[in-house]
């Protein structure tokens, strides 16, 4: 009785390491819709448990023969946040999709891809309007002198951005949220079970 509650025990408090420490396979920077140029660093993470191999490649926002290019194979998982260094310099400004792909040992596969990057090098940035005076046209009309009081005597105008950034948008998959979830629920579980059974052990 004794042997089986202490292996129910570590079954139980493994179970518990695993979900605390365990990373999933991920790309948080750059995220769709971003536009990139020169040197993009690539973050995220790949690794995990029963990794075999990864690799990073890039194909075209239209690859309907889904053809990827490589950027770099990793027989090993990379340690840290930051996976790898994208030379953007060298393509063509367009958009593009990233993809992470990481190999297990029992033969799966797990992707990772970020879609609608919008790499930009040769394309120059868009002139700022400014007006001017001579934009508005001049009235011929004489008109007598409009006197305003409660107003300071100059007044700045503002005029608003012609071309407001783009949005960086940051989605919260459903998968991520059921694991969040699971997780917060099992700890107290296995607690409980612990304490319960150690209660039991020194009351015997």
């Amino acid at each position: 009785m004794l042997d089986s509650t202490v292996a129910v025990m570590k079954i139980l408090f493994t179970l518990l390491i695993i979900l605390i420490q365990e990373t999933p396979v991920i790309i948080s920077s750059p995220q769709a819709g971003e536009t990139l140029s020169g040197q993009v660093e690539i973050i995220g993470n790949m690794d995990v448990s029963n990794f075999l191999s990864a690799e990073l490649a890039f194909s075209y926002a239209a690859n309907l023969a889904d053809t990827w290019f490589n950027i770099q194979t990793f027989p090993q998982p990379v340690v840290g946040t930051t996976i790898d260094i994208w030379d953007t310099a060298s393509l063509t400004d367009g958009d593009y999709t990233l993809r992470l792909r990481v190999f297990f040992q029992d033969g799966s596969f797990q992707d990772v891809l970020i879609s609608d990057l919008k790499i930009r090098n040769d394309a120059p940035l868009p002139a700022e309007i400014v007006p001017t005076e001579t934009a508005f046209p001049q009235s011929t009309t004489t008109l007598p002198p409009l006197v305003l009081t409660g107003l300071p005597a100059t007044a700045a105008i503002t005029y608003p951005s012609p071309m407001p950034l783009p949005a960086n948008p940051a989605s919260v998959t459903r998968s991520s949220i059921y694991s969040t979830f699971a997780r917060g629920a099992l700890i107290p579980l296995v607690l409980f079970i612990f304490f319960s059974l150690l209660f039991r052990l020194r009351k015997n």
